[in-house]
């Protein structure tokens, strides 16, 4: 009975904890790629391009 009380308990906290590092993760990754396509937008576009096709054609340049 104590065991299964104290494994509920277990994985109550378990979700809580993977709740809000998911949040975190979320907030986090959001921030940078705005910050990121802000930089490529400003210093990275070509005319008439693009944040996305910049950000495809800059990746073809790296990995040729």
């Amino acid at each position: 009975m104590a065991k299964s009380k104290l494994v509920q308990s277990n994985k109550k906290i378990e979700k809580a904890v993977v709740g809000g590092y998911e949040k975190i993760e979320e907030a986090v990754v959001s921030g940078y790629t705005k910050i990121e396509d802000k930089f490529v937008e400003s210093f990275l576009v070509r005319d008439g391009e693009t944040v996305e096709e910049a950000k495809k054609r800059l990746k073809s340049q790296n990995h040729s």
